[in-house]
């Protein structure tokens, strides 16, 4: 497992939501999705983050309220990520 944590506001859940694309858990279909929901509340910069953070709240207050779990997978290990 691999827990994330850091200081308000320190970018836990975009580096978490990045990490995760760029091993492949995250379709560039559904980045795309969210890169327009995150505009569409004037928080572009947010895509990544709204991969782990899908509350309604979360999302228009920019913050992380509940933790998540996601998990991805390599030849060799499984892995869950916690943010």
């Amino acid at each position: 497992s691999i827990v994330i944590c850091g200081h308000v506001d320190s970018g836990k859940s975009t580096t978490t939501g990045r990490l995760l694309f760029e091993l492949g858990g995250i379709p560039e279909r559904e980045l795309e999705k969210l890169k327009e929901e995150a505009s569409a509340l004037g928080k572009s910069s947010f895509a990544f983050a709204f991969y782990m953070d899908r509350a309604k709240e979360e999302r228009e207050r920019g913050v992380t309220i509940a933790c998540t779990t996601k998990e991805f997978f390599t030849e060799k290990w499984h892995y869950t990520i916690i943010d």
